[in-house]
């Protein structure tokens, strides 16, 4: 058997030179180091890619997909070298010391970049699971951006030989250039709390906020910014502390509601508004979804006027129908009776202040979907049939002039004035 000084010896001997006896040393770690790096790679690709992939677990999976396995395995040349070193060369050699340091903070660096890693992991599994609609993004870069933090400081008291408490020290007295400096991580990375602690916004929210042009959904939650995807397709970033000082809308509690709703005036014209007359209070009394309120509202005008005595002998007295207020039970009825208005939301049809463009009559509902190619096509509906259906009731709606009506008045002044010619 060959004892290990037989070899030193003989190596010796093919090397004379101590200097290059050094590098060659050197050398043979340095492809040692490589071919250790080779074999982890082969053993992550093959061994424990197959393993991942037979177990019922998601968190093995995960950890592998985001390279977490990767890191760790970069970390073995590191630790050959550091070993390594210490047996080629002597204790107190200056070049060994160094290249020692270097390995360590080699393996340092991989292993922050592997916990970075896993966090990145968890966040994804987080995001699958029902609780993932509150973005814990934030909190993850937060935590890598410490991880690197700590990174840099044990690296640099390692190649500088300096204490830890030395070097936090003087990053005390920099604590107001810090402060400075990380101004936007520390209001993004409060902001992200209050964000998430209130539960004010999810990923997949629509949210509206005019001051920053935000009209879309969410598509990203980060320590420092929220990304929106408006419905123009464009994409909108904005401070997350922004999201904290000022006001925007979320619009949610409505999708959570299962109800959209419609608040819409339909302007009617003054002019035509008036009492109705028997004769028309019978016909709408044949109206299916009128019959019901006339004879309720007949009976209710018929005992007040009684109660009148003499007075109500005088129309101006009397309580009497008008075709505004038949249509307004009408178009109230209709939206009871429509199956796309949502039974169990506020349904009312109400007059608002008359002004310059007539007597607006308010619809308020809520259609019983969110989806907003539905609802869209639920109001115009319902519109279309109001405005339709006004003329039944002596009614038309507001508008104004148009250069065609300017026309025809026009034309019909001359024809006037030509035939008193």
């Amino acid at each position: 058997m060959i004892e290990p000084q037989h070899i030193q010896a003989l190596f010796d001997e093919v090397v004379p030179s101590p200097v290059l006896r050094r590098w060659v040393l050197v050398a043979g770690l340095v492809v040692m180091a490589w071919l250790v790096d080779l074999l982890g790679r082969l053993f992550l690709h093959r061994v424990v890619r197959a393993a991942t992939r037979h177990t019922q677990w998601r968190w093995d999976d995960a950890l592998y997909e985001f390279g977490s396995f990767r890191w760790l395995a970069r970390m073995l040349p590191g630790i050959v070298v550091y070993y390594g070193i210490e047996l080629l060369l002597p204790v107190d050699d200056g070049m060994g010391a160094f290249v020692r340091n270097l390995a360590v903070c080699w393996i340092i660096v991989c292993v922050i970049s592997a916990m970075g890693r896993a966090l990145l992991a968890f966040e994804s599994l987080y995001s699958a699971t029902p609780a993932g609609k509150r973005s814990i993004k934030g909190v993850v870069q937060l935590l890598q951006m410490a991880l690197w933090i700590v990174a840099l400081v044990l690296v640099i008291t390692k190649l500088t030989h300096q204490s830890i408490g030395l070097l936090l020290s003087g990053i005390g007295a920099m604590s107001a250039v810090l402060l400075l400096v990380f101004k936007d991580t520390i209001l993004g990375f409060v902001a992200g709390i209050q964000l998430s602690t209130n539960d004010m916004l999810h990923v997949g929210d629509w949210i509206t906020m005019s001051s920053a042009g935000v009209d879309g959904d969410v598509i990203d939650i980060t320590l420092h910014t929220v990304k929106v995807r408006n419905f123009d397709r464009t994409i909108v970033t904005v401070p997350t502390w922004k999201l904290i000082s000022e006001s925007f809308q979320n619009w949610r509690g409505m999708a959570e509601s299962g109800g959209r709703r419609i608040k819409r005036e339909l302007f009617v014209d003054a002019a035509c508004v008036r009492f109705l007359e028997e004769e028309e209070i019978e016909r709408f009394g044949r109206v299916h979804l009128l019959k019901a309120y006339l004879e309720r509202k007949r009976e209710d005008i018929r005992r007040w006027n009684e109660a009148l005595g003499e007075p109500g002998k005088l129309a101006v007295n009397r309580r009497r129908q008008t075709n505004i207020g038949a249509f307004r039970a009408y178009a109230e009825a209709y939206l009871m009776a429509h199956p796309d208005v949502h039974e169990r939301m506020t349904r009312m049809v109400r007059m608002r202040d008359p002004g310059a463009q007539g007597i607006p009559l308010e619809v308020y509902c809520f259609t019983n979907t969110v989806a907003w190619l539905d609802y869209e096509r639920i109001q115009a509906d319902i519109f279309d049939h109001l405005i339709a259906i006004l003329p039944e009731f002596g009614l038309r709606p507001f508008q104004q002039p148009s250069g065609g009506d300017v026309r025809e008045v026009v034309a019909g002044l001359r024809h006037a004035v030509a035939a008193d010619a």
